[in-house]
């Protein structure tokens, strides 16, 4: 019994680091996004985004392929379809919000509504997927939620949500149902799925950008965007999709709050901007709601 227990907490640490390591790679996305869009559309920016995940997680299903004997993960099946299809139709539009929120507000305001993920994911999975949340876990969801929003008001008398956050917030309830969705399909491979979801949603956003009117970018930026889609969204997908399996999709989206945090960190580096007290106490909510979904996870 003992050794089973030390082995699944082993199992639950280890998801853990997946689930975090997930956040650190996608908080990258929204400073570095921010200074591209100076010169990529936005759609055409999501579209370029999840076609490097895509590809970049293509070319790492090879090299595996090379290196493995006998393959260790599950295929998707046609169980897995109705999600795989819900999945790419919400990450098609879950990112044009983002990216439109983006190009309308700040990187670090983006990155702090970005917690709002939390709360829709944890919804869909209770109402809709029937996943079991303790009153601890949600204790964690509210600390951080209220992190977010602390860091995201002024004062008192400017609390209210321009267009581009409102944008921002649409995209966190399309991937609230996106995780849901991917959590339905946590146990076939996850490269396959960051594969399908890459191309999927690349393809269908690069339509949805050429109808809208959009133009190609620059050559010579492709491949910067590409390697942030494929570092951002395709490495995080992919950790994130193994954390799920042990942890489910509300807690492991309670760790992964610590990406915002993450991106705003970046944010205040790249584009100048010092941190001032609101920073530190929402800092405080973030470690204790962290600490009360880690100890929910034992």
């Amino acid at each position: 019994m003992g050794k089973h227990s030390h082995a699944h907490t082993e199992a639950v640490t280890l998801s853990i680091a997946w689930a975090i390591l997930a956040a650190a790679l996608y908080a990258l996305s929204a400073p570095m996004s921010k200074l591209l869009l100076d010169c990529v559309p936005p759609t055409m920016m999501a579209a370029f985004l999840y076609l490097g995940a895509g590809s970049g997680m293509l070319v790492v299903g090879a090299v595996r392929r090379k290196v493995e004997k006998t393959p260790s993960e599950r295929h998707l099946t046609r169980r897995d379809l109705p999600y795989a299809v819900g999945m790419i139709i919400l990450d098609i539009a879950a990112p044009i919000f983002l990216m439109l929120g983006l190009s309308a507000t700040a990187s670090a305001n983006v990155s702090l509504l970005n917690n709002f993920e939390i709360v829709a994911t944890s919804l869909v999975a209770l109402l809709i997927f029937k996943e079991a949340i303790s009153r601890r876990l949600w204790l964690a969801i509210g600390l951080i939620t209220l992190s977010s929003v602390v860091l995201s008001v002024e004062d008192a008398s400017s609390f209210q949500f321009s267009g581009g956050s409102l944008l921002v917030l649409l995209a966190c309830a399309c991937w609230g149902f996106e995780n849901n969705c991917t959590r339905m399909m946590s146990g076939s491979d996850p490269l396959e799925i960051v594969v399908v979801k890459g191309f999927g949603s690349g393809i269908g956003s690069l339509l949805i950008a050429f109808a809208a009117g959009e133009t190609m970018p620059n050559p010579g930026l492709i491949p910067a965007v590409l390697l942030l889609g494929f570092v951002s969204y395709g490495l995080s997908i992919f950790f994130y999709v193994y954390a799920q399996r042990r942890l489910g999709a509300a807690l492991t989206s309670a760790f992964y709050a610590v990406a915002p945090f993450i991106g705003v960190a970046l944010s205040l580096v790249i584009f100048r901007e010092l941190p001032g007290i609101r920073f530190f106490a929402a800092l405080a909510m973030m470690a204790a709601g962290t600490y009360l979904a880690a100890v929910n996870a034992e």
